[in-house]
C-alpha cells in the first residue's frame, strides 16, 4: 500500500468544493487511501457519513473524528479558495484550518498503523458546518445500535489560540436560543394612557435582563451569560405604539445552568407582564474529566511533539464533540491554530500540519 504524506492528502482535500452537505468526491479520495479499512457508509437526507475502521486486537476502540464540509468561501480572496496556494510556509484555501488539515493528519496517522491492541476508526461527516442534524450524531446512533461505540474519541477541531500546542478542548458550552415577546395594547402615541406600550415594559427591566449571568462559572466554564442579539417591534412609524416587542437572545451555558434556570429567571423578572417565551436548546454543555485517559495521553503527545504544555479549556462555539459526550464516549479536541476560521484567505501553517500528524501518530503508539 502506497504511503500518502499528510501534506499531499491535504492538498488534494482542499481541491474538493465540499460545501455543506456536498462532499464533492472527497470521500472517494479518502476511501482510495484507506482501502484496507472496513468502510461503513451512513447516508441520510443528503448527508454523507463514513466510518473507516480497522481492528488490530481485542483492546480499546479509539476514534478520530472530523468533518470534510466547509462554509462558502465568499468574495475577496487573493487566490482561488479551492485551488490551494502554498506560500511562505502556509497553505491558503477554504477549509485549510477548519478542518481539512486535521482530517489529512488523521488519515495519514491511521493509515500507517501496523500494530495496535484494539480498534482504530475514523468518523467523518459532510454536515458539521450546517444544521448537523444528520451528521456525526447519526453515525454514532448507528454504532450504538450495533454495540460498537468507541471507548475514546479525538475530534480534530482547530483548538490552538496563539501557539500551536497551547490548547486542548475538554468540553464545550451549550447553546440555548430564546425569544421573549412582551405583549401590549396598540394605540395612538398621543394617548399613552390608553395604550399598553410593550417597549416601555421591556425597557423597565432590561438592565437586569441583558447581560445577566446565571452562574459564576467554574474552573472550566465562564459564567452563563444572556446575550441579546435582536429587538423588534412596531410598524416603523412615529405615531403608533406597538402591540408587542420581541427580543431574541442566546445563552452559551455552562454545566451549572440549564433551560429551566433561564425560564425561571424570566418568569420572575417579568412576572407582572403579559409575555410569551420560547426557548430552544441547540446543544448541551459537556465536560470530559481531565484525568480521562484520552485527555492525559493526548496532552502528553502534544507536549512531546510541540514542546508546549497545553491548557484544558471549553471556550469557543459548539462542535461535534458534544455528540460523543452524549453517547458517554470520553472525548477531547485538538487541532491547528484557529485565527482564520471561516475567513477570507483562510490558511494553515505547513509546519503545524506536519506536527499535528506526528501528535496523532504518537497518541496511537502510546495509547
Amino acid at each position: 500500500m502506497r504511503h500518502f504524506d499528510s501534506m499531499e492528502i491535504l492538498n488534494e482535500l482542499l481541491k474538493f468544493q465540499s460545501i455543506t452537505p456536498d462532499d464533492d468526491g472527497a470521500f472517494n479520495y479518502i476511501s482510495m487511501i484507506l482501502n484496507d479499512f472496513e468502510e461503513i457508509n451512513i447516508d441520510k437526507n443528503g448527508v454523507k457519513n463514513v466510518i473507516f475502521r480497522k481492528t488490530f486486537g481485542p483492546g480499546v476502540h479509539i476514534c478520530f473524528a472530523g468533518h470534510i464540509d466547509v462554509v462558502k468561501p465568499g468574495i475577496g480572496w487573493d487566490s482561488d479558495p479551492f485551488d490551494p496556494l502554498q506560500k511562505d510556509g502556509f497553505i491558503y484555501a477554504r477549509g485549510a484550518q477548519d478542518m481539512k488539515s486535521a482530517v489529512a493528519s488523521m488519515i495519514c496517522a491511521v493509515s500507517g498503523v501496523q500494530n495496535f491492541n484494539g480498534t482504530i476508526s475514523l468518523l467523518l461527516t459532510s454536515d458539521e458546518e450546517g444544521d448537523a442534524v444528520f451528521g456525526t450524531r447519526e453515525a454514532l446512533k448507528f454504532l450504538q445500535s450495533r454495540g460498537e461505540l468507541p471507548d475514546f474519541a479525538v475530534v480534530g477541531e482547530p483548538t490552538c489560540e496563539t501557539v500551536f500546542g497551547d490548547t486542548i478542548k475538554v468540553g464545550r458550552r451549550g447553546s440555548i436560543n430564546g425569544i421573549l415577546r412582551i405583549n401590549g395594547i396598540q394605540g395612538h402615541v398621543a394617548y399613552p394612557n390608553k395604550c399598553v406600550n410593550p417597549v416601555h415594559i421591556l425597557a423597565s427591566k432590561f438592565a437586569n435582563f441583558a447581560g445577566h449571568d446565571f452562574d459564576n462559572g467554574n474552573d472550566f466554564f465562564e459564567p452563563s451569560k444572556l446575550v441579546v442579539v435582536d429587538i423588534r417591534g412596531g410598524m416603523q412609524v412615529c405615531n403608533v405604539t406597538p402591540s408587542d416587542v420581541s427580543v431574541m437572545f442566546n445563552v452559551r451555558n455552562s454545566n451549572l445552568t440549564d433551560a429551566n434556570d433561564i425560564k425561571n429567571f424570566i418568569n420572575d423578572l417579568y412576572k407582572d407582564c403579559d409575555f410569551d417565551l420560547n426557548l430552544k436548546v441547540s446543544s448541551n454543555p459537556f465536560l470530559t474529566d481531565k484525568n480521562s485517559k484520552i485527555v492525559q495521553k493526548l496532552s502528553q503527545s502534544v507536549q512531546k511533539i510541540s514542546g508546549v504544555c497545553p491548557v484544558f479549556t471549553t471556550g469557543g462555539g459548539t462542535s461535534d464533540a458534544r455528540y460523543f459526550a452524549e453517547f458517554n464516549v470520553d472525548v477531547a479536541e485538538f487541532g491547528v491554530i484557529n485565527d482564520r476560521l471561516h475567513a477570507v484567505n483562510e490558511r494553515v501553517s505547513v509546519n503545524e500540519v506536519q506536527k499535528l500528524t506526528e501528535i496523532y501518530k504518537d497518541l496511537i503508539e502510546n495509547f
